[in-house]
C-alpha cells in the first residue's frame, strides 16, 4: 500500500516567517527533535546562503558516528530548499553535502506575467527545471524534488507536464505548491487524483493557510494521492509556524490521519512516527520562535484536554473519551511539571565554572579535565549569545556531547 511520509518544512519555510527566525542552534535542535519524532524529513534550509552553510554541514555531519556516540539524527532526512537553476544548484552542491534537494520555480501565469514580468514561457520554465534536476543528479544528490510554486492557480495541464518533464529528468517527486491557500478539499483532491493518475508520480503537498484549510488540504490531497496508488508526502512546520497565516500544523494533521472517522480506517500513516514526542516538540519550538502555542491548538494547545462546563467536565470526569477523542498520554503530555520559585543556577554568556559545573551536575554530566570544561563553557558562552536565550537541557546536552559539530554551527563568518 501507499504511505503518508512527512516532510517537515520549519527550518525552512517556518524561519522564514516574517517577525521571528530560529538560530542555527535551535535548528540543529530541531532537525534531532523531528529525528526523535520518527519525520521522515526535515527540509532544513537554504544551502545557497552564506550564513547556511557551516550549519547544514555540520547537522549531516550529526547523521554520521560522530565523537563516538554515533549519529544523533538516525533515520530523519536532511534536505535543501533551492531556485530551479542549474547554477544554484552547482553552487549549493559545491558549498554542502546535501544529498537530498527540493528545486522550485513558479508555474502559474500569475506568476510568469507579474512575478516574472513575461521573461520566461512555460517551456523555458521546464527547461530550467530539467535543466536544475540533470545539475543535481550529477552532483550526487540521491533524491530530486520539482515543486511548482503557485500550483493552485496553474492550470492541470502544464502541471502534468511540469510533473512528467521533472520525472523524466531524474525526480523523485513532485511537489504541489498551494502556495497562497488557494485550494479547497475538493478542488486539491480532483487535482491530485489526476496529476498522480497521468504522471505516476509520488506527490508532496504543500499547503498554506490563507483560508483557514492548510490541514485540510493536506490531508485530503495525500489520502487522494494514496487512493490512485502513489506515495504522498506532506509539508508541514511544527505549531503551523508559516509566511502569513502559516502552514499547515504537523501535530493536526498526524491527528487527522489517524483519529479522523475515515482516513483514520486507512492506515496511510508511516508507522515511524511516534506521537509521544508531540509535547516536548510543540513547545520547544514555541519557545525558540518566543511564539506561544495558540490555546486551541489541537492536541498541544492549553484548552485542548480542558473542561469547564458542568456537562462536558461531568462526561469527562466518568469517561474522558466521552469528551477527548484521544489520550493525551500519546501525546507526551500528563506529567506534572515544575516551576523553580527559589534560587536558581544558570549558565551563559557571563557564567562560569562553577555555574557551569553545577547545571550540568544536574543533568547528571560531569567533565573529564579542565580543559573539556573551559571548552564547553566558551561554547555555552557563544551559544547563550546566538539564542539570545537561557539555553534548554537539550541544548546544553547537544554541546556536552558533539562539541566540534556545535562549534561549526554557532561560527557565522560575514
Amino acid at each position: 500500500m501507499p504511505k503518508i511520509q512527512i516532510i517537515d518544512v520549519t527550518n525552512r519555510d517556518g524561519d522564514q516567517t516574517a517577525r521571528i527566525i530560529l538560530s542555527k542552534l535551535q535548528k540543529t535542535v530541531l532537525n534531532w527533535l523531528l529525528d526523535q519524532m520518527g519525520v521522515y524529513q526535515s527540509e532544513m534550509g537554504f544551502p545557497l546562503s552564506p550564513h547556511e552553510r557551516r550549519y547544514i554541514n555540520a547537522n549531516i555531519a550529526l547523521t554520521t558516528d560522530c565523537n563516538g556516540h554515533g549519529p544523533l539524527i538516525k533515520r530523519t532526512q536532511l534536505s535543501g530548499w533551492s531556485r530551479a537553476l542549474a547554477s544554484d544548484v552547482e553552487k549549493a552542491l559545491e558549498r554542502t553535502n546535501l544529498r537530498h534537494l527540493n528545486l522550485s520555480i513558479s508555474t502559474s501565469e500569475q506568476m510568469l506575467q507579474w512575478k516574472f514580468r513575461g521573461k520566461f514561457s512555460r517551456q523555458d520554465i521546464i527547461t530550467m527545471t530539467v535543466e536544475a534536476t540533470r545539475a543535481a543528479i550529477q552532483g550526487g544528490v540521491e533524491t530530486v524534488g520539482v515543486n511548482a510554486e503557485d500550483a493552485s492557480r496553474t492550470s492541470l495541464d502544464f502541471l502534468i507536464e511540469f510533473a512528467q518533464a521533472g520525472k523524466e529528468a531524474g525526480a523523485a517527486r513532485f511537489r504541489y505548491c498551494d502556495t497562497l491557500g488557494h485550494d479547497d478539499p475538493e478542488t486539491i483532491v480532483q487535482r491530485m487524483r489526476t496529476i498522480a493518475r497521468e504522471t505516476q508520480m509520488p506527490i508532496e503537498l504543500h499547503c498554506h493557510n490563507d483560508l483557514g484549510l492548510a490541514v485540510a488540504n493536506s490531508c485530503a490531497g495525500a489520502v487522494a494521492v494514496c487512493e490512485e496508488g502513489q506515495d504522498a508526502y506532506i509539508n508541514t512546520t511544527v505549531n503551523g509556524i508559516g509566511e502569513r497565516a502559516g502552514n499547515a500544523d504537523l501535530l493536526s494533521c498526524l491527528l487527522a490521519l489517524k483519529y479522523s472517522s475515515r482516513w483514520g480506517q486507512l492506515n496511510l500513516l508511516d508507522t515511524a512516527i511516534d506521537l509521544r514526542h508531540s509535547w516536548r516538540l510543540a513547545n520547544y519550538v514555541a519557545n525558540a520562535f518566543g511564539v506561544p502555542i495558540p490555546l486551541t491548538l489541537p492536541g498541544v494547545g492549553g484548552n485542548a484536554f480542558a473542561h469547564e462546563s458542568g456537562i462536558h467536565a461531568d462526561g469527562a470526569l466518568k469517561d474522558r473519551h466521552n469528551y477527548e477523542l484521544y489520550d493525551l498520554e500519546t501525546l507526551g503530555r500528563g506529567e506534572r511539571e515544575e516551576i523553580n520559585t527559589g534560587r536558581m543556577i544558570l549558565t551563559g554568556a557571563h557564567g562560569g565554572v562553577a555555574g557551569l559545573e553545577y547545571v550540568y551536575a544536574q543533568m547528571d554530566l560531569g567533565f573529564r579535565d579542565d580543559e573539556h570544561r573551559r571548552e564547553t563553557l566558551n561554547l555555552v558562552q557563544y551559544a547563550n549569545l546566538a539564542n539570545q536565550a537561557p539555553l534548554t537541557q537539550e541544548e546544553l546536552w547537544l554541546i556536552y556531547h558533539y562539541p566540534e559539530q556545535i562549534r561549526e554551527i554557532l561560527t557565522l563568518t560575514p
